[in-house]
């Protein structure tokens, strides 16, 4: 049996990714400590959010990643979020006065929240949110059709964010990388020497010249003072590939820290 870890509870975005993964999922409260039931071998393999197209990066994976665990990014999902209107059967708009769910959840839908002009308020997740307003006829949630149906709840509106193109990318980690399939991709994180100008621009230029596609770059503060950053890098390949192993060895030498995240198939 494979146990599968996700950042709970039932009913999240999260949830809904992991299902498309296996079935005996396990909820935990944050992303260490699903990472955390992954590196101790509670479970093989952990789902969380790595990046919304909106809200973009969830600092805390990255710098779990970068600093707390090794583990490995084993795979990659990408599902669209679709954020509804959740209500108690029976309610009408002009009954809901609050409404509650995640914060970034609350930033993705502010256009429909001002519209009807409702009092937004934090919960800690979507499904909490929507728990929460059971029984509440002035109250509403923010979130998907996993936690209405999970409590008993209707959707009054569907579809309520700011823009259609919202979609978020969870990461599945393990202790071991992905097969090559043909079709991959390597995420690595690491920082440059300050005193060395153009520092960043010749590491890009390792992969310009092997002719190997970046697909993102996002920069982080090390947590080591100001002006110093982690940079992290998702490019086309697998680490097994020989043009790879020879990239990410000159990359070594012109770095003083780098970490390879994992090579997984792209999505």
């Amino acid at each position: 049996m494979t146990l599968i870890s996700f950042l709970g509870p039932k009913g999240t975005f999260t949830h809904e990714a992991a299902q498309l993964v296996g079935d005996e999922l396990i909820p935990y409260c944050t992303i260490p400590a699903v990472m955390e039931s992954v590196a101790n071998g509670e479970t093989s393999f952990g789902i969380i959010p790595i990046e919304n197209s909106i809200e973009g990066p969830v600092g805390i994976t990255l710098d779990s990643l970068a600093h707390k665990f090794d583990l490995k990014i084993y795979k990659e999902i990408i599902i669209p979020i679709n954020q509804n209107l959740i209500v108690n059967p029976g309610t009408k708009m002009e009954d809901i006065e609050d409404v509650y769910s995640h914060a970034q959840a609350i930033a993705q839908c502010q256009e429909f929240i001002s519209e009807h002009r409702i009092q937004p308020h934090y919960a800690v997740s979507t499904a909490r949110a929507s728990k929460d307003i059971v029984g509440f006829k002035n109250k509403a949630a923010i979130g998907n059709r996993v936690a209405a149906e999970l409590y008993g709840l209707e959707i009054l509106e569907a579809n309520i964010q700011d823009t259609d193109n919202n979609e978020t990318r969870f990461v599945v980690v393990s202790k071991e990388n992905h097969k090559p399939t043909g079709k991959d991709k390597t995420s690595i994180i690491f920082s440059i020497y300050e005193d060395r100008p153009g520092g960043l621009y010749n590491i890009l230029g390792i992969f310009q010249k092997d002719n190997i596609n970046l697909t993102k770059i996002e920069s982080r503060p090390s947590k080591k003072g100001l002006g110093k950053y982690l940079f992290f890098v998702d490019f086309n390949g697998h680490i097994e590939d020989k043009i790879i192993q020879d990239i990410l060895s000159e990359i070594d030498e012109n770095t003083y820290f780098l970490k390879v995240l994992g090579s997984y198939p792209e999505f």
